[in-house]
């Protein structure tokens, strides 16, 4: 069943290629959506897939995506599916 995500991630997550990492995994799941800087530090997901790959997902970010990032503290909340994205990209 498809489902849609809203992540917002906090700690030690811009300047350490953590959205890069995040969107290299999202590829490799499968899952679509994007992955953006935000202005308070922190970093905000959206991604749309299959439950098993979105918890592979969450279970990477809680490990802190990128080996030089560290990650804080997690909030995720479940959207609707929005099915018209063809891939996973990285936000500017």
């Amino acid at each position: 069943m498809m489902k849609r995500l809203f992540i917002k991630v906090y700690g030690k997550v811009q300047g350490v290629g953590f959205r890069y990492y995040t969107q290299q995994k999202a590829q490799q799941l499968g899952l679509k959506g994007w992955v953006r800087n935000e202005m308070d530090g922190s970093v905000e997901i959206e991604a749309e897939g299959d439950e098993m790959p979105l918890s592979e997902l969450i279970s990477f970010i809680k490990k802190g995506a990128s080996p030089h990032g560290r990650v804080d503290q997690i909030e995720v909340v479940e959207k609707e599916p929005k099915e018209n994205e063809k891939k996973f990209t990285i936000q500017y």
